[in-house]
């Protein structure tokens, strides 16, 4: 019967890189393999674990961060930060390039919405880019790569699923996700400011008539800058300094988030109307595909399927650090082909309870499987990032240019996973040091 676990895995692997609805395939095929191996009545547990899912406060803020981003987003807090940025940076050589991560760090931590980011970017900024000699792989790789960082950045719905499919607390996670996403940014921006010295023709300066300075100059990137650090600073301090829940600080950013968008009078009813129906379809994709997933992690432990793949992976060489390496290849080789809520709702629930038999600090398993998901977005075929940016990039841009554009900065993930296995105080100081600041 263990066998026949791995078989409905395979199966369901199969029919999602043909293309078939995740939520649908998941529970359409655990139901044909659970009602052969387990009868039907198996199935009588099943609307508790949904029920249990439905009721979970912590889920909660995954619609409220998603409002949150798509009503930054219509906005225009993108266009006015990229406008104000390039503007700062634009003078230095690499410099657009260099705002444009600046301001994808910004972006994931108040919106979070890749999609979005990715879009609004690749039609303000990749138009200037190409304008003033940039070459495509540079400008197309950076958009896409920056565009990305949502998903490590908090607040973060990444890890938000994970927490609670991990069991580790949101908040923590939060914490933990900081200075690897800065890691990630600092590294994105060396490679820039390296590559465009070495070559200066990759990404030239480029001159502005309005030179920065003065106090005019200060006043609109202050206008820029300053709301959306504000709101970053209240969600994620709430969080981080336990005054809050990440849920209910996804609340309040929810009305910071609206508040911002009627003083920046760009927001309509007719706005309001379409961000409330695009957080409705994102939030009933997440949960439709979750209680898929619940029927597939029920039938595959009642299988013995869990015990099967313990076995496996705790008698790899190398114990502990063998388990990790073929977990990170596993969901880095996944990325390629499925998209990062399946992963998070299929593979990690798996490798979750090996993880605490090799007694792993979850928290920092967590935070790895974050920044390799965040991979998934940039690696062909599948890298939904790639697929947005050719969406809205001129006839000029290949597909060929953005897939060479994005080599570097895949690289540049795995390096920063590297630096994260070999030095795990990268994702653990900020949180212990938050502990002892509140006396845990």
């Amino acid at each position: 019967m263990e066998i026949w676990a791995l078989v409905m895995f395979l199966v369901i692997m199969v029919l999602l890189m043909m293309g078939y609805p995740v939520a649908f395939t998941l529970g359409a095929v655990s139901f044909l393999f659970g009602g052969i191996a387990l009868g039907l009545d198996f199935f009588s547990l099943l609307p508790l674990r949904i029920w249990g899912i439905m009721t979970n406060f912590t889920l909660l803020a995954v619609p409220l961060f998603i409002f949150m981003g798509i009503v930054l987003e219509k906005s225009g807090l993108a266009q006015n930060l990229l406008e104000s940025m390039a503007e700062l940076f634009g003078g230095l050589r690499g410099g657009m390039a260099v705002s444009i991560v600046a301001v994808g760090a910004l972006l994931a931590a108040t919106t979070g919405i890749v999609g979005a980011t990715v879009v609004t970017m690749g039609v303000i900024a990749l138009p200037l880019m190409l304008k003033h000699a940039y070459k495509p792989e540079l400008a197309t790789g950076v958009i896409a790569a920056s565009g990305t960082l949502g998903q490590i950045i908090p607040p973060s719905i990444v890890l938000i699923l994970l927490g609670d499919v991990m069991g580790v607390p949101v908040g923590r996670l939060f914490v933990g996700a900081v200075s690897p996403g800065l890691l990630l940014v600092t590294l994105f921006i060396l490679y820039i400011l390296v590559k465009s010295w070495l070559d200066p023709q990759v990404a030239p300066s480029i001159q502005n008539n309005n030179t920065p300075g003065g106090i005019d100059f200060f006043i609109k990137i202050s206008k820029s800058l300053l709301p959306p650090l504000v709101l970053m600073i209240v969600v994620l301090g709430t969080i981080f300094f336990g005054i809050a829940s990440p849920t209910e600080s996804a609340a309040f950013g929810a009305l910071g988030a609206l508040l911002l968008a009627l003083l920046h009078r760009r927001f309509t009813l007719d706005k309001l109307k379409e961000s409330m129906l695009q957080t409705t379809r994102y939030t009933s994709m997440v949960f439709l595909i979750l209680i898929g997933a619940t029927a597939f992690g029920l039938v595959f432990r009642g299988m013995g399927g869990d015990t099967l793949v313990h076995e496996l992976l705790t008698n790899l060489p190398g114990g502990m650090w063998g388990f990790i390496a073929v977990s990170m290849l596993l969901i880095f080789v996944l990325g390629f082909f499925l998209d990062f809520i399946e992963i998070c709702f299929i593979v990690v629930p798996i490798l979750t309870p090996i993880a605490l038999f090799f007694n792993i600090d979850l928290l920092w398993f967590a935070v790895l499987i974050a920044v390799n998901l965040q991979t998934s977005f940039l690696t062909p075929p599948f890298g939904f990032s790639l697929f947005y940016l050719k969406a809205v990039v001129p006839e000029s841009i290949k597909i060929t240019h953005i897939y060479r554009g994005i080599i570097p900065f895949v690289a540049i993930q795995l390096f920063a996973i590297i630096i994260m296995l070999i030095f795990p105080q990268v994702t653990l100081w900020l949180p212990n040091w938050m502990d002892e600041m509140q006396g845990f």
